[in-house]
């Protein structure tokens, strides 16, 4: 090597030990940061349990079911999310400990695919509602929300009620079982809940889903519940958050109409903001549950805490891809530290403004962690070519005759030391040890996705000269969707079976008398109630078995109370172990039957039954105060031929509910019908009597409906009569 290659890289040495100070120093100060909030969160934890748990029994899931349901709104922005969102409503409605719920799924016209999903959904799960925005697609999440609320403000009106709470979602979130009970807990006198964010964990060389499970891992462990204790302000995470209707309304009233700002690529952590500055109450809701069945439950494995990770908490997947993760992160950069720093400025409170540095110091800390990494690795190369080559030209290392250097290097390395078993106790607490040791090698990782995710998000900045014009870049999600096939409609599986001419469909169809179908072919005899039932249970992918009403074990109707059957229209026929068998004449969807469930104290399942039978089941078994003369005639009379299947068959076609005569004849829309159900109590009032009381219907059309009842019935009186 040349004498001018020599003194060249003796200067770059040089120069490298003055850089090496100060990035040194620069990470000292970020390191003391940290430290901060490290000694706040374990000195709080120690005061708290001399002080508190040792003195106070701690809550478990019991308090949280002494508050009565309240009515709570879903929201799911939802843009090319074809198989996601089918998965997300159908394990939502058969695990979520709750009934008073609805969920509002914001679509766009030019995304007909996700559309159509979400009408197979709506079709299956009556508390599901699609949202179409009024732009095309795809615009900011903020905008699609601003059209779900107004979706929702328009439902309320037209069911007659106020939900309590509003709740964010994104499409392939997993939601806990007992979240919304937590929420309805909490509310009203929170206005921002933000419950914590587990992300699954991949297999072990899946460094770049792995770094989000350290970051939030820590975060919602350690980070949120300290700037909640200091500053009493919540950034909300964008999923598992719930406002209360006070802040919708506070947000609402600010925007002209406009809640969420269409303009941020972060409207959820600006809200958390707005809310503070309006003297508005944030809560970070940690709330661990003793029975794992209620938590999202996973397999414990060696270094997991029971009660920490039995938290009440939103599972997602994040992305496998480092591009997927670079442009996600990229997102929350400019919405955070740019467009968060042009919105929202800083704040007269020095506490405050101290974790807005923390939220926007990520431009310097990555940059810094990227050099050191490069530094380190330059360093690394000059150790490893005097090892493979001892007769190279040795130059002194830039860490010697530097006492400042030394000590900032072994400062730094002790508070790294502190920062990885930090971050390795928190995973570990949440996932166990093998997560909790894989932390620390994903951690030189996270520095690198973070430093491109900086780069990115600064040259858009810089391109479209403004963070504000910057456009949503939405990352793809996953879910572990189970897509189903288009059904056959009835009348159709009924003509491809022989049991109906494409004449006679055509007859029923046009009737001019509105009814269901299935019930129109049974009044004109095109078919009886078993081939119906039959073709139903196919068509819905459901059981069914044939029912008579008046052979039923009185133990098991002793066991179902009035109120659960005429609420839900179901009959108890039969147990499986400890599981109550129960028969509908119709789909019960989910969460009727987890709410069932609940009340019964035991698992249910439902079948089909034959047209009419559950009906004169449930007014032969639980007679109502005010049934009048002609139904208990007729059936005492049927009680007395119970064993004539053809009496029972003609007598049956002719019965007709009230709710879904009022639904299908248009007086109540289907999800307004399912809503009022919800609070309906048989025992108290009639049903015809609590629609009007909720302002659904008036007493002209109720008066209408029971007429239109009656003369359906005439025909099954004067059939028994004939019988008499």
């Amino acid at each position: 090597m040349s004498l001018g290659w020599v003194d060249f890289f003796a200067y770059v040495l040089f120069g490298l030990k003055y850089v090496a100070i100060a990035l040194a120093l620069l990470m000292f100060i970020l390191g003391l940061d940290d430290l901060f909030i490290d000694l706040v969160y374990w000195t709080r934890k120690f005061i708290r349990r001399w002080r508190i748990y040792e003195k106070f029994k701690r809550a478990d899931e019991q308090r949280l079911y002494s508050i009565a349901e309240k009515p709570l709104a879903i929201m799911v922005p939802a843009w090319n999310e074809v198989g996601v969102v089918g998965e997300m409503a159908r394990l939502a409605a058969s695990s979520i400990d709750y009934e008073n719920y609805q969920i509002f799924v914001g679509t766009y016209p030019n995304d007909a695919d996700t559309q159509a999903d979400v009408d197979a959904v709506c079709q299956h799960y009556p508390n599901v509602h699609k949202v179409v925005c009024a732009r095309p697609g795809p615009t900011s999440k903020a905008d699609c929300l601003n059209n779900i609320i107004d979706a929702i403000l328009r439902f309320e009106s037209e069911a007659r009620i106020e939900f309590a709470g509003f709740i964010l979602h994104d499409a392939e979130d997993v939601i806990s079982p007992m979240e919304l009970r937590l929420f309805n807990y909490l509310l009203p006198n929170k206005d921002l809940i933000q419950i914590p964010v587990y992300p699954y964990a991949p297999e072990w060389k899946g460094f770049t889903a792995g770094h989000y499970v350290d970051e939030f891992a820590e975060n919602h462990g350690k980070d949120v519940i300290v700037r909640e204790a200091l500053t009493g302000q919540v950034p909300s995470a964008g999923v598992g958050t719930c406002f209360s209707r006070r802040a919708i309304s506070a947000l609402l009233e600010d925007g002209d109409g406009i809640a969420f700002d269409v303009q941020s690529l972060t409207e959820d952590y600006d809200i958390g903001f707005r809310l503070k500055q309006k003297g508005m109450k944030c809560i970070f809701a940690r709330y661990s549950v003793s029975d794992p069945k209620l938590a999202l439950e996973q397999p414990w494995v060696f270094g997991m805490n029971r009660e920490f990770s039995q938290v009440i908490c939103v599972r997602e997947h994040f992305p496998r891809d480092l591009q997927h993760a670079i442009r996600q992160k990229s997102r929350w950069i400019v919405g955070i530290v740019f467009q968060g720093t042009k919105n929202l400025g800083w704040s007269r409170k020095g506490l405050l403004n101290y974790f807005l540095w923390r939220d926007r110091r990520g431009l310097i800390a990555y940059l810094l962690s990227f050099l050191v990494n490069l530094l380190f690795l330059v360093l690394l190369v000059m150790w490893a070519v005097t090892v493979i080559s001892p007769d190279s030209w040795r130059y002194p290392s830039i860490l010697a005759d530097s006492s400042l250097l030394s000590v900032l290097l072994w400062l730094n390395g002790l508070m790294l030391l502190n920062r990885l078993f930090q971050r390795g106790w928190f995973v570990t607490r949440y996932y166990g040890l093998t997560e909790g040791l894989l932390s620390a090698p994903r951690m030189m990782w996270s520095n690198f996705v973070n430093f491109f995710a900086n780069l990115r998000a600064l040259r858009q900045v810089m391109e479209m000269g403004d963070s504000r014009r910057v456009a949503w870049d939405k990352t793809t999600h996953e879910f572990p969707a189970l897509t189903k096939a288009q059904r056959t409609p009835l009348g159709q599986r009924l003509v491809e079976k022989g049991l109906l001419s494409e004449e006679q469909l055509s007859v029923a169809i046009t009737s001019p008398v509105r009814r269901r179908l299935g019930r129109e072919l049974l009044l004109r005899e095109y078919i009886d109630s078993t081939q119906l039932v039959q073709a139903l249970a196919e068509q819905l992918d459901l059981e069914w078995a044939p029912l008579n009403p008046f052979k039923l074990d009185r133990r098991l109707i002793a066991a179902v109370p009035r109120r659960v059957a005429s609420h839900y229209g179901v009959l108890p026929v039969g147990e499986e172990g400890d599981t109550l068998l129960l028969a509908s004449e119709g789909p019960v969807s989910q969460v009727s039957l987890g709410a069932i469930s609940r009340q019964l104290q035991r698992p249910v399942r439902c079948r089909l039954a034959p047209q009419g039978r559950v009906t004169l089941g449930i007014r032969y078994w639980y007679a109502s105060p005010r049934q009048n003369e002609e139904v208990r005639h007729m059936l005492e009379v049927l009680e007395r031929h119970q064993d004539d299947d053809a009496l029972l068959e003609r007598v049956s076609r002719h019965q007709v509910l009230l709710g879904n005569l009022l639904q299908v004849r248009g007086m109540v829309p289907p999800t307004l019908f399912n809503q009022a159900l919800i609070d309906f109590d048989a025992e108290t009032m009639s049903l015809g009597e609590h629609l009007i009381s909720r302002g659904m219907i008036t007493q002209e059309v109720l008066q209408q409906a029971l007429a239109d009842q009656a003369s359906e019935q005439q025909a099954a009186y004067r059939i028994v009569r004939e019988v008499a």
